[in-house]
């Protein structure tokens, strides 16, 4: 394994577990305690971690997303549960957004096999996976193409976007909590989900609850512009009071 290719490696390991030990890295990577300080030293220099006594932890200031491949390995169980769960939210006859993501992805394998629809998404692995469903009405935004993340962003596809109606739009998102509601490292991604806030009649967050408490760089809404928010058990009672207390709905999702 190259240097890029392990701390790649610690970067998606603690997208999943948010902290790990450095002996932990050791065993994983099967190199030095030395090795793995020095990569560690590497992302905390990048802004992507932060050094902890024994170990290192996810920089809650998200600066990059994993790629899209990379994303769909991680947490798979729960977003599976929360894309079943989001679907059974649509209604026969009405027009669908699904923005790009992983736990999108899953809504859309839902949705395949249902009839009346109208799907419009930016993401391309949404679209190539309905494109041998006859039943389904598709409709893909275009704009400036994000290649690690399979999709159209910025002004163009949030043009798109402007000249239609939605019935309900599921918004995805790496990085939501109360105080920066939800917010990315990428500039680009603003446009379209500022977009979606102003044309869909129902906007739903679907995310796990790992991607809660980070934020990126760029903020997009409070989480008081949503209708609802489906996410997973894990979220902690504290955190799930506090949203309660917002004029939206949160559904938990159990696994």
């Amino acid at each position: 394994m190259t240097p890029s290719e392990r701390r790649d490696f610690i970067y998606r390991h603690l997208h999943e577990h948010r902290t790990v030990s450095i002996s932990t890295l050791v065993e994983l990577l099967n190199v030095s305690h030395m090795t793995v300080r020095r990569d560690i030293r590497i992302l905390e220099e990048e802004g992507k971690v932060i050094s902890i006594t024994g170990g290192t932890q996810l920089n809650d200031a998200l600066r990059q997303e994993l790629p899209w491949n990379e994303k769909a390995l991680i947490h798979h169980r729960h977003k599976r549960a929360i894309g079943k769960y989001a679907a059974s939210l649509v209604e026969d006859g009405q027009v669908v957004y699904l923005d790009a993501g992983t736990t999108t992805f899953e809504i859309a394998q839902v949705l395949a096999e249902r009839f009346n629809l109208t799907i419009i998404t930016n993401d391309f692995s949404i679209i190539q996976y309905l494109m041998n469903k006859p039943q389904l009405n598709l409709f893909h935004t275009g704009g400036q193409v994000d290649k690690r993340n399979y999709s159209c962003v910025g002004k163009s596809a949030a043009m798109v976007l402007r000249s239609l109606n939605v019935d309900i739009a599921f918004i995805s998102t790496s990085s939501w909590e109360l105080e920066h509601g939800i917010s990315t490292p990428h500039e680009e991604k603003v446009l379209v989900k500022q977009a979606l806030l102003e044309i869909a009649r129902r906007k739903i967050l679907v995310s796990d609850s790992s991607k809660y408490g980070k934020y990126g760089m760029f903020r997009v809404c409070p989480l008081s512009y949503l209708n609802d928010i489906v996410c997973d058990g894990k979220l902690s009672m504290s955190v799930q009071q506090q949203l309660q207390e917002l004029n939206m709905k949160l559904h938990i999702v159990n696994i």
